[in-house]
């Protein structure tokens, strides 16, 4: 069976290196690294409104744990995040997603919002375009532009080696500049 990224990639799913292909197989998986989160302070507000919604992380952090497992269950795929601050506090970020068709995918935070986004792969990297964020109504799909939101998401993912992978999740907006990041350092392996 293809997973979801193997499905919005096609032929291009074989020019990923083996961490990458690790990532994203079809079944359950589980990565483990280390993340730094950071955002600058006036974000602080917008962002614990976020979480309340299940988006987004909404305390900084410099190398913290995390795991990120991964499973399949009908036409989603379920990506639950455990990321564990030193002094015990840990933070869950759910999503699952779903094929958008055309070589995209959505993530949904929660079953009403969702980024849209356009995986691509250069030289050995994979890369995320964000197309638009939705909300979903019913069966109805309602385009919301990012730069009306939280500006432009984009994502890079590099192998290290056979089984690492490091990753940069960025929110760019026009007006404020880059508003959110996340990236870290992860080992991919199948349950």
């Amino acid at each position: 069976m293809k997973s979801l990224m193997q499905q919005a990639l096609g032929s291009d799913w074989d020019k990923l290196p083996p961490a990458l292909q690790a990532h994203y197989r079809f079944g359950t998986t589980t990565d483990t690294g280390r993340m730094d989160i950071e955002y600058p302070r006036f974000m602080q507000p917008f962002l614990s409104v976020l979480r309340v919604f299940g988006a987004l992380v909404n305390r900084r952090g410099q190398q913290v744990p995390t795991v990120v497992e991964k499973s399949v269950a009908g036409e989603r795929q379920h990506w639950r995040r455990t990321i564990t601050y030193p002094d015990g506090k840990v933070i869950h970020f759910d999503s699952f997603w779903i094929s958008a068709g055309h070589g995209q995918v959505i993530e949904f935070v929660n079953p009403v919002l969702g980024l849209q986004m356009a995986p691509y792969v250069t030289g050995n990297r994979l890369h995320y375009r964000g197309v638009r964020f939705v909300v979903k109504l019913g069966p109805i799909l309602l385009p919301i532009p990012e730069w009306m939101v939280l500006g432009h998401t984009t994502i890079v993912e590099e192998a290290m080696d056979e089984s690492h992978f490091v990753m940069d999740f960025r929110l760019t907006h026009p007006l404020f500049g880059q508003i959110f990041r996340y990236s870290g350092k992860f080992e991919a392996a199948s349950n």
